[in-house]
């Protein structure tokens, strides 16, 4: 314990430096928790989707999506999401699970869709990737 002390006096610099990396990475975790919404693990969607009936809206790219995506989902690439607002729109009331490939995008995309007034907007933690090291299935059909 008189090691740490001692190091701390000796590299006030570093420690303070040390301080505020950790207080901006815990800010920007809860700022994005604020915009974007509680991110979602799979087995968190899984709950979400069954109990509450979520929508599914898929992110990626269509040629992504047609390797495999989520059953029921609903493609919407990230760059289309504006040209879709008329189909999401119809969606407002229910809850909206975000899924993308890693999950930066779906949470781009709840903070967008908070902003056009959506309430229950849920991005997944991990996207699809994490989707699968869940070991939970993916489909190929579309509806």
């Amino acid at each position: 314990m008189l090691q740490i002390s001692e190091f701390l006096n000796n590299h006030m610099l570093l420690a303070t430096a040390l301080l505020v990396v950790l207080l901006i990475l815990v800010g920007n975790e809860l700022w994005m928790i604020r915009r974007a919404g509680q991110r979602m693990s799979p087995a968190d969607a899984v709950r979400l989707i069954n109990d509450q009936s979520a929508q599914i809206i898929d992110l990626r790219p269509a040629a992504d999506f047609k390797r495999g995506h989520i059953l029921d989902a609903k493609n919407i690439p990230m760059n289309r999401l504006n040209d879709e607002m008329k189909t999401l729109n119809k969606m407002k009331t229910s809850p909206l699970l975000l899924c993308c490939a890693l999950g930066s995008t779906a949470a781009q995309a709840g903070i967008k869709l908070r902003a056009l007034g959506f309430d229950k907007v849920y991005p997944m933690a991990g996207g699809i990737n994490a989707w699968q090291n869940a070991g939970l299935p993916l489909t190929n059909k579309t509806q």
